[in-house]
């Protein structure tokens, strides 16, 4: 079947962040909302109908974890990325920070340090500074126009950390690690006993022809050292549901997570978090190539017309996800400059590039995952503030 992704969905006062959230962050609502990682489509239908079948039932008591459930996400990672996963080997979590921010403090000790590559997605800098850990950075290069590892800063700055954080695919970047990298970062932190966290929570939105490739493939070295996380929730857009897993395939790695998750009870779940899971990844196929179709379409859109009208804002092309990461440095302007003229000249509401470390200063992130109409006024006005400048 064919689903509608022009579809224009009011998401205002539903406790929407993206929406609800504007007058908070910029003192008021009349921007478009280009921020928050969420997609404007309607959530997968199968998804909605799999809560509503639930709710039949009037009982919305404690809810085990079937094994249908356990099931989808073995054939899911089979079939789309060739991981062979065992039942045992999935843990749930109740989102991605949550989740790292658990196994940080199962794996590592206040005082540790801990690497990330910036710029990167801003909570792996605030997870690790709130829990007492010691930050690390291994700043990204450029390299043809895309974000890539530096992997002799990497050999040198890895050294005594006891973690690092991979963000596979990267955000806000949107690359695709090719293999060799990710090779030798498999290679390079099982040498030095640093454990790989992989949050690949953007993997199912890999665009093609590209190929998400997952840590845990890359060799036998990286499969025993690291622990991936993994979620339907940006590809089927359900975040509000929180439901996430991890898949430790180390069996001392993984007796300690637990050890850690059960002294809390932190992996209980709730009444809609596995069936909506089970169904994104049961039913999901068809659905997501036609949003992965529409949001590459936008991406096209994007990047044309500001070619053609503010060719001083560069598209940096995701090879992976919606998020879109804006190179303004040829405006010449100051951070706070950058976010004034996109607020109160072009009235739209983006990331900060700044928040993903400093090496972000210059740069914006915008979300076109919303309908072509809403990404069409975004860039007309968007075209007039530049004009202006």
């Amino acid at each position: 079947m064919n689903f509608n992704f022009d579809e224009i969905i009011d998401r205002r006062h539903t406790d929407a962040v993206k929406y609800d959230g504007m007058k908070e962050m910029w003192g008021r609502t009349d921007l478009i909302p280009l921020w928050v990682a969420d997609m404007d489509f309607a959530t997968a239908p199968f998804i909605t109908e799999a809560i509503r079948k639930r709710c039949e039932n009037p009982v919305l008591g404690y809810t085990c974890k079937p094994d249908s459930y356990y099931q989808a996400i073995i054939r899911w990672n089979k079939q789309r990325y060739g991981l062979e996963v065992e039942k045992e080997m999935i843990g749930f979590v109740p989102g991605i920070v949550p989740g790292i921010g658990m196994a940080m403090n199962a794996f590592t000790e206040k005082g540790d340090k801990v690497m990330i590559q910036p710029p990167v997605y801003h909570p792996f800098r605030w997870l690790t500074e709130r829990n007492g850990r010691t930050l690390v950075l291994n700043p990204l290069k450029w390299e043809d126009g895309m974000l890539r590892m530096d992997l002799d800063a990497f050999r040198q700055q890895i050294k005594g950390c006891k973690l690092f954080i991979l963000c596979n695919p990267h955000n806000p970047g949107g690359v695709v690690w090719k293999e060799e990298e990710l090779k030798a970062v498999a290679e390079i932190c099982y040498e030095e006993g640093v454990l790989v966290f992989s949050d690949e929570i953007h993997a199912d939105l890999t665009l093609p022809p590209r190929t998400h490739r997952p840590f845990a493939l890359v060799s036998e070295k990286a499969r025993m050292n690291c622990v991936t996380f993994m979620s339907p929730s940006k590809a089927f857009n359900m975040p509000g549901l929180t439901a996430s897993h991890v898949l430790i395939f180390n069996g001392k790695l993984r007796r300690k997570f637990r050890q850690y998750m059960d002294a809390c009870e932190l992996d209980l779940g709730h009444a809609f978090a596995f069936l909506a899971v089970e169904a994104a990844y049961s039913h999901g196929t068809e659905w997501l190539d036609q949003c992965l179709a529409y949001i590459q379409e936008n991406i096209d859109y994007v990047d044309a017309f500001l070619k053609a009208h503010a060719p001083k804002i560069k598209v940096i092309r995701p090879q992976a996800s919606y998020l879109v990461w804006l190179d303004c440095r040829e405006l010449g302007m100051t951070q706070d400059q950058l976010n004034d003229f996109f607020v109160e000249k072009a009235r739209l509401a983006l990331n900060d590039g700044a928040m993903f470390g400093e090496e972000g200063v210059g740069f914006m992130r915008l979300n076109i995952a919303s309908p072509r109409s809403v990404i069409e006024q975004a860039m007309k006005q968007l075209a007039e503030a530049y004009e202006t400048l």
